[in-house]
């Protein structure tokens, strides 16, 4: 990209190209240029265009904005609709609360980003067939593999939103990594407005049984049920919108938890020794170390998002390196006592879903961690770490299509 923009600059036509081609890149390739102290007049036009941050806060366009608020209403639709069509919520949610925010967020990228009539056509086409397979499974609440494959859906719909996000460029790395900030960003804009939204409940909830009202069954039917769908959606609606308001405090998350999370890791694991609990016996101190495992994961993929490619090496690099080897000793034991667990008592829908699981994140860890060791002995900061997490991505996709579609299956809907 660089070598490109570098041969464009007396081309603005082509240079407004390749911006829309891949913006992600061309932004940190303008800047490497406009860092390396060339003086074109082109430069310095998309250094200012690409530096200025705008202190107001945008609230896009009347077509963004209906589309929002009609997204927010059909996503609460979809969550009325067990009480719309008489059906078990039990049976409802499970299986469908991944098509509740999903489509609605697939969709606004898609058209945001223009994505042609058969692109889109190939992802509403998957999107149904998830919506139709999902739901024509037996109805059998004590079925682990149909459990499993409701629960690995919501990460399915997860790699299909990553597609619409990034567009025409799904397969760039660097628009891979984009994703991965967006979700981080996204995450911490959802704790905004969820914190507002409950102090705001908490107000309305007061002052109206100051009167004598009760709002609690109001709240359940409507409120709820509309206003928690609507939250990611507004969400990815500012992030998108006003990228200033969080871009700055995403990093400083990442650089406060990951040696917060660190020091918690190995206090944790010393701790074990002496606790006389273990995984490998303790079914539940199993499941309770394999979500901290995969929370630990999904911190230093938004890290090494944050990180890649921007600046020099630090000292965040170093506690990256070490988070990850904590990890992987962290997996290692989790992998082990999967394994035994195996070979003591047989295979599970359960067990099978948790070891393949295991062994793609330890995979993944050790590809980190050796990327970021290469990284540190070169003393250079380049996108290779990230490219490592972003690579990756749709090994985990495979993953969950396989306890989705082959797991009930194979384990006879039990």
């Amino acid at each position: 990209m660089k070598e490109e923009i570098l041969t464009q600059l007396d081309d603005p036509t082509a240079l407004e190209k390749l911006y829309r081609s891949n913006k992600s890149q061309f932004k940190e390739s303008l800047l490497e240029i406009s860092k390396e102290g060339k003086s074109n007049p082109a430069i310095e036009f998309w250094t200012a265009r690409l530096s200025y941050e705008s202190n107001s806060i945008s609230w896009g366009t009347k077509n963004e904005l209906l589309y929002v608020a009609l997204g927010c209403f059909i996503a609460g639709l979809i969550g009325k609709f067990p009480d719309i069509f008489s059906i078990s919520p039990d049976f409802f949610l499970p299986r469908n609360i991944g098509f509740v925010v999903f489509p609605v967020l697939i969709s606004y990228f898609a058209w945001k980003n223009q994505l042609s009539r058969q692109t889109f056509g190939y992802l509403a086409g998957i999107i149904s067939i998830c919506v139709i397979y999902i739901n024509i499974l037996p109805d059998n609440p004590d079925s682990d593999s149909i459990a499993l494959a409701c629960i690995h859906l919501p990460l399915l719909l997860w790699t299909i939103l990553g597609v619409s996000f990034a567009g025409q460029n799904f397969k760039s790395i660097h628009s891979r990594l984009d994703f991965l900030r967006f979700n981080g960003e996204a995450a911490v804009m959802c704790a905004v407005i969820g914190i507002a939204g409950a102090l705001l409940m908490a107000i309305t909830f007061g002052l109206f049984e100051l009167i004598g009202i009760n709002m609690e069954p109001i709240f359940e039917k409507y409120i709820l049920v509309f206003g928690l769908p609507s939250v990611p959606i507004l969400a990815a609606f500012l992030t998108q919108t006003n990228p200033q308001l969080v871009n700055k405090v995403t990093p400083i998350i990442a650089k406060l938890f990951s040696p917060a999370v660190l020091i918690m890791l190995v206090i944790y694991l010393s701790a074990i020794i002496y606790s006389g609990k273990d995984p490998y016996n303790d079914r539940e101190f199993l499941l309770i170390f394999n979500l901290l495992l995969i929370g630990v994961m999904a911190l230093i993929f938004f890290s090494i998002a944050e990180h890649s490619g921007k600046g020099k090496l630090s000292l965040d690099t170093w506690i990256l390196l070490l988070l990850s080897l904590v990890t992987i000793i962290v997996n290692g034991i989790a992998l082990s006592a999967i394994l035994f667990r195996i070979s003591e008592w047989g295979i599970t829908p359960n067990r099978l879903a948790v070891l393949g699981s295991n062994i793609l994140m330890l995979v993944h860890l050790l590809i980190i961690a050796i990327k970021i060791f290469k990284t540190i002995k070169s003393k250079t900061q380049d996108l290779e770490v990230g490219k490592s997490i972003a690579f990756y991505i749709p090994v985990y996709a495979i993953w969950a299509s396989i306890v989705v579609f082959i797991f009930p299956t194979i384990f006879g809907f039990q």
